[in-house]
């Protein structure tokens, strides 16, 4: 059994504790990360990351809550796309529940991500809080590629835009919790074979292991969880959103394919 971690941010480990985070993720079976970049000013140590690790891949992108204070370094995205270890663009979005960005700003960072993931065909990060209508409105009017709205814990109607524009859902430790019944029920719902599993680590360490640090070796229990969701075994919810992974972020290779 193979499982991939669609969704993690390596880079906020200490250096010294990175390799044995990895090692870890390796024993669980989580052969495959994705490390996500969230301010372009860090972006090289993110790289760094992937570049060290042939199952590692990367984002380039610039977090909503980061909209004001990298709005300058936008119009490099693309250019950094080129490198063959990105392999998407963000994560981007809107975040109308903290704010740290003012509202016009998100989503002006936003509509520049999907226009950056039209020119690069690279595929988007989509990070959604507090602003469904509002995220839905720009991936309908921008309509980039492809992409995945991560770490998905809010609404139906938001799950079923993102899956009509050949989006992919991406579900995390929350779906675990103890009040995330409602998730539980749209999760139930969605198609196999658009699911994603993530741990967004080391935020959101699902149960058992709440109020831990997380860590990708954490996923399995996330699978588990997804997996009696959809009523398959968790080697078949780890073979089908594995596959998933690669369709979607088509630059990136499988475990022992790569060059």
């Amino acid at each position: 059994m193979i499982l991939v971690d669609s969704h993690c941010h390596l880079d906020y480990a200490a250096p010294e504790e990175r390799s044995e985070i990895i090692a870890r993720a390796r024993r669980a079976g989580v052969a495959s990360m994705l490390t996500i970049g969230t301010k372009i000013s860090e972006f090289a140590d993110v790289l760094g990351i992937a570049e060290a690790d042939p199952n590692i891949w990367c984002s380039v992108g610039i977090h909503p809550h980061e909209a004001a204070v990298e709005a300058d370094r936008v119009a490099q995205l693309a250019g950094l796309t080129r490198h063959p270890k990105v392999v998407a663009i963000g994560e981007t979005g809107l975040d109308f529940h903290y704010e740290h960005s003012p509202r016009a700003q998100q989503q002006a960072m936003f509509r520049a991500h999907c226009i950056a993931s039209r020119e690069t065909n690279c595929p988007l990060v989509v990070h959604s809080r507090a602003a469904d209508a509002e995220t839905a409105a720009v991936l309908r009017e921008e309509k980039p590629p492809a992409g995945v709205i991560h770490c998905f814990s809010t609404g139906r109607a938001l799950a079923e835009a993102a899956l009509d524009l050949g989006f992919y859902i991406s579900l995390s430790g929350i779906v675990t919790f103890k009040n995330a019944g409602e998730l539980r029920a749209i999760a139930a719902d969605l198609p196999l074979d658009r699911l994603l599993i993530e741990t967004d680590a080391p935020y959101l360490a699902p149960v058992p292991l709440r109020g831990k640090r997380n860590e990708p070796a954490f996923l399995v229990h996330t699978a588990a969880a997804v997996a009696e969701l959809k009523g398959v075994s968790v080697a078949e919810l780890a073979r089908a959103t594995s596959e998933n992974f690669f369709r979607l972020f088509n630059k990136a290779r499988k475990p022992g394919t790569c060059a």
